[in-house]
């Protein structure tokens, strides 16, 4: 997560859609007095003990709020990015084995390991996207999602916003994995419609990518 006085807006960042690419971008607007919160490839922490403690960057929304004020939450653009629940799962079980190459080998029963057998439901890079941008109740606190699909054309969209240069983004910490289309059955697709249902309804996705 990134917080930026100078420039009013804050960065929540989902984990598994492209925000350590965003994250290299925004640190060049960032002034003293502004704060990140990252704990891969760089080292940061909030200035407040109880967030500091959390160690990761994956802060939600709901998390930041109490310490960045009522004033500033709700005067500052809130955004971040999201991504095809039925691709982001695909990555995540790529991302998870990567190590011992299991999805690379077998993918569908990695990803039947994860959705029926062992679900991670309490794993940071597992959990929905929503749960990083709404409050408890299920409401919408981000003011702008920016979409992996069209990743360079959000970012330039959110720049114009915040009112600061763009650039182009690279690609960092990205797992090794084919189109997600290419691994799922029926029984897939409905185990991931299952955990992500949130996700697929409140940003519009579907099996086939945005719903029309």
């Amino acid at each position: 997560m990134i917080i930026s006085h100078r420039h009013r807006f804050i960065f929540a960042a989902i984990p598994k859609t492209g925000t350590h690419s965003v994250r290299r971008l925004l640190r060049a607007h960032m002034a003293e007095g502004d704060h990140e919160q990252v704990g891969l490839f760089v080292q940061r922490q909030f200035p407040w003990p109880a967030l500091a403690a959390i160690g990761h960057g994956h802060i939600s929304l709901a998390q930041v709020r109490p310490f960045v004020g009522e004033e500033a939450f709700n005067g500052y653009l809130k955004f971040a990015f999201v991504r095809n629940p039925f691709d982001r799962f695909v990555s995540y079980c790529a991302f998870m084995t990567r190590e011992n190459g299991a999805f690379l080998r077998q993918p569908q029963e990695v990803m039947r390991y994860f959705l029926f057998k062992d679900r991670p439901l309490d794993h940071l890079l597992f959990a929905p996207q929503h749960t990083f941008v709404c409050d408890p109740a299920g409401a919408l606190l981000a003011d702008t999602v920016g979409r992996v699909e069209e990743m360079q054309a959000s970012y330039d969209a959110i720049c114009r916003k915040v009112g600061i240069e763009s650039a182009v983004l690279d690609r960092v910490n990205s797992s090794e994995h084919g189109n997600y289309r290419e691994y799922y059955d029926q029984e897939l697709i409905e185990g991931v419609s299952d955990v992500y249902r949130r996700d697929l309804d409140l940003f519009g996705y579907s099996f086939e990518g945005v719903a029309a």
